[in-house]
């Protein structure tokens, strides 16, 4: 298991949140973006922007183990892109789904609250400015048999 999650936090660290670049949309108007490593794969496609949804998958030897789908909105003015993708950064590998429970930096502030494990997760993310909430995301995933 530990095998995947550290695949996964690379993976991470090298297509959205690590500003990688997009491959060919899978379907009309989506967003994609691929990591694999030896007989691992790993895919992240989504549609949208200020408001979103998409999923993240884990492939080995082309059979699918894990996935995590998400949607989210931007809900406040103020709202940087780029500071998301500094939280997703963070990324742990105690929670390998999006990024660390506390994350703040400036006047933003990230957090992450999951419940469950690697096999069978959900959460929700936010980011305040100050006091004011800009962003929010909700996700849930886990192990495919």
């Amino acid at each position: 298991m530990l095998e995947l999650i550290n695949f996964l936090l690379a993976a991470k660290k090298a297509t959205y949140a690590g500003k990688g670049p997009e491959r060919s949309p899978s379907r009309p108007a989506s967003h994609d973006l691929a990591f694999e490593c030896g007989n691992l794969k790993y895919i992240d496609t989504y549609l949208g922007a200020e408001s979103f949804a998409g999923e993240e998958a884990l492939w080995k030897d082309d059979k699918p183990l894990w996935a995590m789908n998400y949607a989210g909105r931007v809900i406040g003015d103020g709202f940087s892109g780029d500071f998301l993708k500094e939280a997703l950064l963070q990324v742990t590998t105690e929670l390998p789904f999006r990024g660390p429970e506390l994350y703040t930096s400036g006047h933003f502030t990230y957090v992450c609250r999951v419940d469950g494990d690697f096999s069978w997760f959900s959460g929700a993310e936010e980011i305040r400015a100050g006091e004011t909430k800009i962003y929010e995301c909700l996700f849930h995933g886990g192990l495919i048999k």
